[in-house]
């Protein structure tokens, strides 16, 4: 009777630690109902991520110089006549690049940046496109809500106003996104300093995290994917600079299914209840 008993515990004990590896079962794309739509842009090692639905768009990042082509063509093709919100996540060329040409072609609601500028041709050219639409953007110091259709959206600024390393990346604004019962999390280029302080302050998971800094390993990356606990982990890299394998790792030990944009634009749906990407081919 005892032998009997230890072997039920051992058997509900293995299955139990099986359970806590596996990877989270999610939906096919087709099955996810009406609600937004996230799209991330293959655009080399580059950031640019568009969320919208019937009613609302919002962009945030966009990529490099010349890629503002590729953006406004998408949503051309897809019946967006305006952003209401254009986010800028820090000013590195390869988040703020195609940003001139976007708001040169497309109505504009408002925008918002971080709060460290960068001396670069392409942060002068968004600077100028400004001028010529006449806008101006808000700089967020603040914890920000805004709300577009059923979508609560917080924008979180850094708690610095400067760095002492990285002072760009760890400038990053980061973007959560609710949709119904569902929590969604853009990191822009967060490192390490930026990474301890919002991880600090996450009380709730998220099924989706566009993945900070494309991917490259840092050493507050376990604490902050501890916390989110992703479903679904987006990571913008290049085959030239590709993503470092132990991120990887690290999100799909939490249960995430991965993907990078270096093998395509990823297509993400989300109805408020249920989530579910692929690669948009």
């Amino acid at each position: 009777m005892l032998k009997k008993y230890f072997c039920i515990v051992m058997a509900a004990l293995t299955a139990l630690l099986a359970g806590c590896t596996q990877k989270t079962e999610t939906k096919d794309i087709s099955e996810i109902g009406e609600g937004l739509t996230i799209y991330s842009f293959n655009a080399g090692k580059a950031d640019a991520h568009l969320i919208y639905s019937d009613d609302w768009a919002v962009l945030i990042d966009c990529g490099e110089k010349g890629f503002g082509k590729t953006i406004t063509a998408y949503m051309q093709e897809n019946g967006i006549e305006k952003l209401d919100y254009l986010i800028i996540t820090h000013f590195d060329k390869d988040h703020v690049g195609g940003a001139a040409k976007v708001l040169k072609e497309w109505e504009v609601g408002a925008v918002l940046q971080s709060n460290s500028p960068k001396d670069s041709d392409e942060y002068e050219n968004y600077l100028k496109a400004l001028e010529n639409k006449q806008m101006t953007a808000e700089t967020v110091r603040e914890r920000m809500n805004f709300t577009l259709g059923e979508a609560q959206f917080t924008v979180d600024p850094p708690r610095q106003e400067v760095y002492e390393k990285d002072p760009s990346n760890n400038s990053s604004l980061i973007t959560e996104v609710t949709l119904g019962e569902v929590n969604m999390l853009f990191a822009g280029d967060a490192e390490d300093d930026r990474l301890e302080e919002y991880t600090a302050s996450v009380d709730k998971v998220y099924s989706y995290v566009k993945v900070p800094y494309h991917g490259h390993w840092q050493k507050n990356l376990t604490a902050f994917a501890d916390k989110v606990k992703a479903k679904i982990a987006v990571i913008t890299s290049s085959d030239a600079e590709p993503e470092d394998n132990e991120t990887v790792v690290l999100f799909e030990k939490q249960g995430a299914e991965v993907f990078r944009t270096r093998t395509g634009d990823v297509i993400v749906k989300c109805d408020g209840t249920d989530i579910a990407a692929a690669y948009d081919k």
